[in-house]
């Protein structure tokens, strides 16, 4: 059974930072790529950063310039470093990597708290 586990967030003031990781298990593939998003309160899912097998990355504009993404190994896959955090960045940030064959899975994320 593939799962796929988020850790590292929690409650900062605004300017800190916070690295998260995504622990991977059940599976032993190449990954094509992984990436992460985030849920603000009351509003949709969306990207803030992916990776490509060939590290290719691409950022959403609100965190260019703040957040990394970079990619680990077969069990952490993909890390996102987090600084300069504002209030707006608060919410549950959510893994996820493709594995070759187009296999997709996502975490259950892990919630980010900025405190002004």
């Amino acid at each position: 059974q593939v799962r796929l586990v988020e850790s590292g967030g929690g409650l900062v003031q605004a300017g800190g930072s916070l690295r998260l990781s995504c622990a991977a298990s059940g599976i032993a593939s190449s990954i094509n790529g992984a990436g992460w998003y985030h849920q603000a309160p009351g509003k949709q899912r969306v990207m803030v950063a992916t990776i490509t097998s060939g590290e290719t990355t691409s950022y959403a504009d609100a965190v260019k310039g703040r957040f990394a993404i970079s990619r680990g190994n077969a069990k952490n896959p993909v890390y996102l470093q987090m600084n300069s955090l504002q209030p707006e960045d608060t919410g549950v940030y959510y893994c996820y990597v493709e594995w070759q064959g187009g296999m997709t899975f996502w975490g259950k994320g892990t919630l980010v708290t900025v405190s002004a």
